[in-house]
């Protein structure tokens, strides 16, 4: 059964460096027909393929709050009349600090929405700059505060750490202003150089002085180590959580659940079906004008592919992958089943083997894309 949903806003104003999805800047946007053509879309799927109610909606971007009042208030009333919704629902809005102003968060809060992801990456203003971002600090603690007071509860910040010039103590500062927040939810990744980004031009030119592994590597491991210590729990690789703020939408995702994927260049997964949307917004637009699912293309997940696919994304999750629900899924036991890679990375110390769980340790943390290749290709 199906019991979650991501919708894709791909509109920004300003453009990050290091930013690869699917976006495009707002002005002169047809924003309009684009919310229509999403209406129209969620209602064509789930009449083909229904579902009873959904746990976790999430919003995400590009930026979904660069939509203005009004538009954001007929979005939010699209989603409430095509999406069924049980009674535990996680509904996600990530927004950027500075653009979220006191209207909007109202109109989100009186739509039902839950839970707020914000992208604020560092508190370091110069680096801010430096990655094309234009909200600075006392921005963050502004919006923050502003949706506290509107009653936002959940609220969760996205860091990210090896950026260009950034040093430990850096990360750790913004770490400690991250702290200062007093919010339940954490996401820190590190820097990934994507081709088509302003940054991927840079570093082809040796224009873009990035800290290196070994840097990167530190500022990974005192990330655990400060979460840690303000009573962070480590649930996933790159995310950290007070005890029942874990993001369910995501869960979704690791625990490789079903989910539909809406909006231009949205990915889902229905059915034993993987499935990536138009990503051109007027193709998008007319493909559904004309009645048709905007599907660019789709591919039928075999039950070996889906077997590796519970190894490397369950394995992202501090808890891993558990041998007995993997084995209710496939009627298979992953230990024989990938006995020779489980014999290879528990001698390398990059897994380990408990009770019911297969997970990563500490060190497995460290080199996580090593440790999940190994199951690629292997059935």
């Amino acid at each position: 059964m199906i019991k979650a949903a991501y919708l894709h806003i791909p509109f920004c104003e300003h453009i990050c460096h290091y930013c690869d999805f699917n976006k495009v800047f707002l002005k002169g946007q047809p924003v309009d027909d684009y919310i229509k053509a999403l209406d129209q879309e969620m209602k064509f799927t789930l009449s083909e393929f229904p579902t009873d109610s959904l746990d976790t909606i999430f919003v995400g971007g590009g930026t979904p709050t660069s939509l203005n009042e009004q538009q954001l208030y007929t979005f939010c009333e699209s989603i409430h009349t095509n999406l069924p919704k049980s009674e535990k629902l996680e509904f996600t809005f990530e927004a950027n600090p500075g653009d979220l102003t006191k209207e909007k968060l109202q109109i989100l809060r009186d739509a039902g929405v839950n839970r707020i992801s914000l992208g604020v990456q560092t508190f370091n203003n110069e680096l801010l700059k430096k990655i094309g971002r234009v909200h600075q600090a006392k921005d963050v603690y502004q919006t923050v505060d502003q949706a506290k007071k509107v009653g936002f509860e959940n609220i969760s910040i996205d860091l990210i750490f090896s950026l260009p010039t950034q040093t430990v103590q850096d990360f750790k500062d913004s770490l400690t202003e991250a702290f200062s927040l007093d919010i339940p939810h954490y996401s820190a990744y590190s820097l990934i150089i994507e081709p088509k980004t302003v940054f991927y031009n840079l570093l082809k030119k040796g224009k873009l002085p990035t800290p290196g592994e070994d840097v990167e590597a530190g500022m990974y491991e005192m990330l655990m180590e400060e979460m840690e210590k303000h009573g962070f729990n480590q649930y996933e690789i790159s995310n950290f959580s007070k005890p029942g703020y874990e993001s369910q939408h995501n869960l979704t995702y690791w625990n490789n659940e079903y989910y539909y994927g809406f909006g231009a260049g949205a990915h889902s997964y229905v059915n034993g079906w993987r499935r990536s949307n138009t990503g051109p917004l007027r193709k998008y637009i007319d493909q559904l004008n004309n009645h048709l699912l905007p599907i660019f293309e789709d591919h039928l997940v075999t039950k070996a592919e889906q077997m590796e696919e519970e190894m490397f994304l369950g394995l992202r999750k501090s808890e891993g992958v558990s041998i007995t629900r993997f084995y209710e899924k496939f009627a298979c036991d992953p230990l024989q089943l990938f006995a020779n890679e489980l014999t290879d990375l528990r001698a390398k110390q990059w897994i380990e083997v408990q009770n019911d769980n297969i997970y990563l340790t500490k060190q497995g943390r460290l080199l996580g894309n090593e440790v999940f290749q190994a199951f690629l290709g292997v059935i």
